[in-house]
């Protein structure tokens, strides 16, 4: 390895760099008198002249065991040094054995010095502060590597127990292919983007292809983005018609499935990118039957062919019927499901299974049927807890115990259990109640005499165009025909009797916060402007021509408790991936055209944890479309007060009589008892489908605890904060305390920008940030810091990537040391082979020991930890660092010989335990599956050889890692002295 020379005599051809200018490279003497020398630095064309007392000059000499290379290009490992007038020439073998010799002068000008080591003594000395946050990110990614819950962590969503079961269960399988099926309002969204995001941190995937209905890519966006950091790229003809290869630098691409059956192009350039993760929303659009398939369904069966990992959402499965609900499963899995009639017989014998799991959970004891339906089911070790819980002399904790682990065997083994996740609204606690209160006002003459001049296709095509919505439905937006007139009365919020109704029930809910929702921008920004003008009232406004920065600002106004706006106004795009919890009242200024579309804006704040009954104020125009399109909605369908699962479908069904309705030209006396019964009927039909052992296999409480627990705990995490403020103060931004748990960070001038890739951020104004998971919910202009946000990766990254942190000199405050003495602290990695699993980190850590040498060799590390001495340091002038390396170089030399040799003794049982921990992690699991795959098919073969791949390539990788030097601090004691 490199050391330096304390001699300063500086003979021409002796090797020198400088330690004010390290990218120079290595230099050669020129000429040198007793008040200069001059250098020529050949790499980069430069010459120098310093003064020969105060010259930052080091002396390149490097040691038995060094590799050089030669400035013609090849390489010697160096087993001897000669001097010969005062210049080095380095002895020693090539790789064929060849004897070689280099002279000092030959040596390549481009020699970096990248290891600790060679820093070191060649004076390359980094700031403490550096130092420290490369040792803590090493401590943090080894931490992080082992963590369980890798992955759950960073997402800015509320602890709810089914949901975080089912990220936990899918995330950490290899290619994962499944069915989300809950209720509306459960949160599947959230439970694919948790998925996404668990698979991504832990490298279990690297890019995705997001597929969704046009009307929801926007809120695919928005949520990835918010709520798990997750910067996505919207796909659209514009980039397909710009590039050749639009996708290919797309890690997570988002793009209308619609858009990819019309576009052939685009389907081929998607479809001939590698990606490991599909995601379709709205699965149940993929129509499919024995006799014909969609061509949405056509398109994405194919994807899913090539595709690894596949993840279907859907609230009804059912409600394509049962053939439909078999291609779902079979796109997931075509080998588990060949057959519709071989999945219709498998699943009529679930149904005594579900049975039998209701009786065990009441206690109650099997009857026959039951215990013979079982046998076929059980393996021996679930036969034996079937005759513990039956035996008589059993006692009531051997049953209790013996019970729950059959239960738990018997969901496991449940066919669809696997690939099919479905919770029920009905099941999960913590949902508000809602009150409807429709409101019916007169109809502006200007408003009727307009409506009535459209009753010729022509000009409702003319509709169409001004609003952007199908006639008739552009009838429900009488203020927007409008607008696009002559306005011969003047602005519309002038007249229209909604507004008057709008500013006395804000009068009358002063003190309470009111989220208005209405179908179109326009309105939005016209009505805030009208209640303004009319009543000084002012209203944060939220629509899709702001960027994303106004609309977080717009929501936190909103948000604030003390001086925030007590008024929110949204168009469409409000209904969309925000949660407005804290509100409890919500005016629909309109009614948007389809009942998903007005279940999702009701769903902004009927969710889990909303603390009170939602309050829904509907004023509405009599005589009018909107009267009969609010009597389709609230008395055929029922949706404002409960949801209605069957509200699509029973859309999809009546919608020549809906249009009919709206044109006038059906009673709606006739058409609401039809709509009545037929969302009865088809509730009946959709709760005897339900699967209840599907139910219990989509969420099991034990579980979903613990995760509860240890995710709530991350929010008092000090060694995050520590990690931050460290990072925060290596990178120079500026971080300022608003509170005990939330930061102001602003990048100034000086400040290292790139550890913002990625991150979401506001480099001019800065942004605010808090460690509370439920402050970040509430309040989405604050960053959620976590270890998985996109800064925290950012810089544990940089902290590591570069060679920057791996050297530092430091003064030891300690009075008990006498003044000089010396410790050496190095921290080792494990180095892989350059060929590797992805996932070998989590069984392998990239930080695993750190030695304290004293003097003597004596390592002082398990008595002297890291947090204890970095207290006592402080920092040393450069200069005077580099004095002390130079003049203590042998003893230094000696010493990283001795921790090289101490670290490869240590070897041996830290390959051990790395050994022990992959198999305690990957065993039992294989294990698991193999006993699965007996008695259920939908355990796939590639799963569990995926797994065995993956152990035997982790032994592999284990037997061929070392250790490396990662990072070099001297301490140097003051003694009684202050050091400075």
């Amino acid at each position: 390895m490199p050391a330096t020379s304390t001699a300063l005599s500086y003979i021409p051809g002796q090797r020198w760099i400088s330690d004010a200018e390290i990218d120079l490279g290595l230099g050669t003497v020129l000429q040198s008198d007793r008040r200069s020398i001059t250098l020529l630095f050949p790499s980069q064309g430069e010459t120098r002249v310093y003064s020969t007392s105060t010259a930052p000059l080091t002396r390149v000499i490097f040691s038995e065991g060094d590799t050089l290379t030669h400035q013609d290009g090849w390489t010697m490992k160096v087993e001897d040094t000669q001097e010969v007038d005062g210049l080095l020439i380095y002895l020693g073998q090539s790789e064929d054995g060849e004897f070689l010799e280099i002279p000092e002068t030959q040596l390549d000008p481009e020699i970096r010095f990248q290891g600790p080591r060679e820093r070191l003594l060649t004076g390359q000395i980094d700031r403490n502060n550096e130092y420290t946050l490369r040792a803590l990110s090493r401590q943090a990614q080894t931490q992080l590597a082992q963590d369980p819950l890798l992955g759950l962590r960073g997402p800015r969503v509320g602890l709810v127990p089914h949901q975080l079961y089912i990220a936990h269960e899918v995330g950490q399988r290899l290619a994962p292919r499944v069915l989300l099926a809950d209720e509306v309002g459960l949160g599947k969204t959230i439970e694919a983007g948790m998925i996404l995001h668990q698979q991504l941190i832990t490298g279990r995937a690297q890019r995705a292809l997001i597929l969704v209905p046009s009307s929801l890519c926007h809120q695919w966006l928005v949520e990835l983005l918010r709520r798990f950091g997750l910067p996505v790229t919207l796909m659209d003809k514009s980039r397909t018609e710009a590039s050749d290869t639009p996708f290919a630098d797309a890690q997570l691409a988002l793009c209308s499935l619609d858009w990819l059956v019309e576009d052939d192009l685009a389907f081929t350039q998607a479809q001939e990118e590698n990606w490991d993760l599909l995601i379709i929303d709205e699965a149940h659009h993929l129509s499919w039957s024995p006799t014909e398939a969609s061509p949405e369904y056509l398109r994405v069966k194919e994807l899913s062919q090539q595709i690894p990992g596949l993840l279907l959402l859907t609230a009804t499965p059912e409600q394509s019927g049962e053939s439909g609900f078999f291609a779902q499963l079979q796109l997931l899995d075509p080998a588990r499901y060949p057959s519709l009639e071989a999945f219709q017989a498998e699943e009529g014998g679930y149904r005594i299974c579900a049975e039998a799991i209701s009786r065990l959970e009441q206690q109650l004891p099997l009857e026959d049927q039951e215990r013979e339906a079982l046998q076929s089911r059980l393996s021996h070790d679930s036969q034996a807890l079937l005759e513990l819980l039956e035996h008589p002399e059993s006692d009531d904790e051997q049953r209790d115990e013996a019970r729950q682990q059959l239960i738990n065997q018997l969901l496991d083994r449940y066919g669809t259990g696997r690939v099919l996740f479905r919770n029920r609204r009905a099941s999960v606690p913590g949902f508000p109640g809602r009150e409807a209160h429709p409101v019916g006002l007169d109809c502006p003459s200007a408003y009727l005499e307009l409506l009535e001049q459209y009753t010729q296709p022509h000009r409702q095509m003319m509709a169409e165009a001004m609003t952007g919505t199908a006639w008739p439905f552009a009838a429900l937006y009488p203020e927007r025909l409008y607008a696009a007139g002559s306005q011969d009365e003047g602005d519309w919020w002038q007249f229209d009797p909604r507004v008057d109704w709008l500013l006395e029930k804000l009068e009358e809910l002063q003190d309470e916060k009111v989220l208005l929702i209405c179908a179109k921008a326009e309105t939005a920004l016209e009505l805030s402007e009208g209640l303004r003008r009319r009543a000084g009232v002012l209203a944060a406004v939220f629509h899709e021509g702001m960027d994303l920065f106004d609309r977080d600002r717009a929501a936190a106004w909103f948000a604030e408790e003390e001086d925030g706006a007590p008024l929110l106004i949204c168009s469409e795009i409000g209904s969309e991936g925000r949660n407005f919890q804290f509100a409890h009242h919500l005016v629909l200024f309109d009614l948007p055209a389809h009942p998903d579309l007005l279940e999702q804006r009701i769903g902004r704040l009927d969710r889990i944890g909303q603390t009170q009954t939602i309050q829904l104020h509907l004023p509405y125009l009599e005589t009018t479309a909107q009267e009969d399109w609010l009597t389709f909605c609230h008395e055929g369908l029922d949706q404002l007060t409960t949801p209605r699962p069957v509200g699509a479908s029973l859309w999809t069904e009546f919608q020549e009589e809906i249009i009919q309705l709206l044109k006038g030209e059906l009673a709606v006396d006739s058409l609401i008892p039809r709509i009545q019964d037929a969302r009865d009927a088809a509730e009946i039909e959709l709760e005897a489908g339900r699967h209840r052992l599907l139910e219990l296999a989509s969420h099991r409480p034990e579980v979903s605890d613990q995760l509860v627990e240890q995710l709530a705990e991350a929010d008092h995490d000090k060694l995050l904060r520590e990690f931050l403020e460290v990072a925060l103060d290596v990178y120079r931004i500026q971080n300022e305390d608003l509170d005990a748990h939330t930061w102001y960070l602003k990048p100034g001038k000086e400040s290292d920008t790139a550890i913002f890739t990625d991150v979401h951020f506001d480099m001019e104004e800065g942004n605010s940030a808090t460690f509370l998971r439920d402050k970040a919910m509430a309040r989405d202009d604050l960053h959620f810091l976590t270890w998985e946000h996109p800064l925290t990766r950012n810089c544990l990254e940089a902290a590591t990537s570069t060679v920057k942190g791996n050297t530092t000199v430091a003064l030891l405050k300690n009075p008990a040391l006498p003044a000089g003495t010396l410790l050496v602290e190095i921290f080792f990695c494990l180095q892989l082979p350059s060929q590797h699993p992805k996932q070998v980190e989590r069984y392998l850590p990239p930080q695993s020991l750190r030695l304290l040498l004293d003097a003597q060799g004596n390592n002082l590390a398990p008595k002297v930890g890291f947090k204890g001495l970095s207290k006592q340091l402080v920092k040393m002038k450069k200069g005077l660092a580099r004095d002390i390396v130079k003049l203590r170089q042998d003893q230094l030399r000696n010493l990283l010989d001795q921790a090289e040799s101490q670290a490869s003794e240590q070897l041996p049982s830290m390959l051990e335990k790395a050994q022990q921990l992959m198999r305690s992690q990957l065993d039992p699991e294989i294990s698991r599956l193999e006993a699965l795959a007996e008695h259920n098919p939908a355990v796939r073969d590639t799963e569990i050889n995926s797994l065995k791949e993956l152990r035997q390539q982790l032994d592999a990788s284990l037997n061929d890692a070392s250790l490396k030097m990662d990072a070099v601090r001297v301490v140097v004691a003051a003694g009684k002295d202050d050091g400075s």
